[in-house]
């Protein structure tokens, strides 16, 4: 099974020890991206995964890509060309002061480029899967038709296609990201989200929920799930379900639908090490579960445990094995020493 990803790779460049950007006299340097991480995960977790993304001439490109190659990435059909790519500066968040993203990505080389620059037959032809997220379309008004022609593509090769809605705030507005996103969404087979995506991009909302205040309704999401299935038709729904007790203890948990049966996974309690890159982790958690045959529990308790383990890693990308994930999704979490 080959599974396509394609987005923004961006440098991620974070000072050290939690320090705020105003005390930092130097940042340490990550690579990554929502699909990245995606296809990243999906080849840890032993699978073929394939990247495709534009990124420029120049050696912090390069290094990037080496940095996919080391985890056995297909990088073959990246493009190359553009002036640069995207940077994003993460401050660490702790206890009761919250993380801080700030974007340096305009013009970036993904951002500018034009559908008839890839190659959709060899990018398919091959392919089981492909992946993409909201951040994408949302960089650029030519991301967003890029965005388009990829979901398109995909589906002319009979390729599964996913979607995780991901809003950003600081890339568009909710009444931008429903004009864009939803007319997509009849090229999407398996939505992924959290209840601000579903709100702010697709307009479905759950009540009695504020995740700020820690409060989750099961009930209110399995509504907006029975919502999107009925609208849309996806095959496969899912959500993670985090609840913010400070920046840095989480509750995490997910919830997948089928369209007939609904599957909440264990609750984990999490002391965020880097809670980046725990949405991806569960989307290439869910992907896998799907491909391999995994039952709808199964499916719920492995995207889970992956995408758990990812916030106790520091950096973008998952690391963790699908023996470690499985070993946690059955129920070890002790955190023992493995002599």
């Amino acid at each position: 099974m080959k599974i396509v990803t394609m987005g923004e790779m961006m440098l991620r460049l974070m000072p050290k020890n939690n320090l705020r950007f105003e005390q930092a006299t130097e940042f340490e340097a990550y690579y990554g991206g929502d699909e990245s991480i995606v296809a990243v995960s999906l080849s840890k977790m032993g699978m073929q995964a394939r990247y495709v993304t534009k990124l420029p001439l120049n050696p912090i490109a390069e290094t990037a890509i080496g940095k996919l190659r080391e985890q056995n990435v297909d990088t073959s059909y990246i493009v190359r060309g553009g002036d640069r790519m995207g940077v994003n500066f993460y401050e660490n968040g702790a206890s009761v002061r919250a993380s801080n993203v700030v974007y340096d990505r305009k013009y970036s080389a993904i951002s500018q480029a034009e559908p008839d620059e890839f190659d959709w037959d060899g990018i398919f032809g091959d392919a089981d899967w492909f992946h993409i997220a909201g951040i994408t379309p949302a960089i650029s008004e030519k991301a967003s038709v890029l965005t388009e022609r990829a979901m398109k593509e995909a589906k002319a090769h009979g390729v599964t296609v996913s979607v995780d809605l991901n809003y950003r705030s600081k890339l568009w507005s909710p009444e931008r990201a429903k004009e864009v996103m939803v007319p997509l969404m009849k090229y999407v087979d398996v939505c992924i989200g959290n209840e601000e995506d579903a709100d702010k991009v697709l307009g479905f909302r759950p009540e009695n929920t504020d995740i700020t205040k820690g409060q989750l309704d099961i009930e209110a999401y399995k509504d907006v799930f029975r919502r999107l299935k009925e609208t849309f038709g996806f095959k496969y729904i899912g959500s993670t379900l985090r609840e913010s007790w400070s920046a840095s203890d989480n509750g995490w948990s997910v919830l997948v639908y089928d369209g007939e049966k609904f599957c909440h996974s264990r609750e984990y309690k999490i002391h965020l090490v880097d809670r980046g890159g725990g949405g991806a982790s569960f989307a290439a958690g869910m992907i896998y579960g799907i491909l391999n045959g995994m039952t709808l529990e199964e499916t719920a308790e492995y995207a889970a445990a992956a995408s758990a383990l990812k916030q106790t890693i520091t950096g973008d990308f998952n690391l963790a094995t699908a023996d470690e994930i499985r070993r946690l999704a059955g129920g070890d979490a002790s955190g023992r020493v493995r002599r």
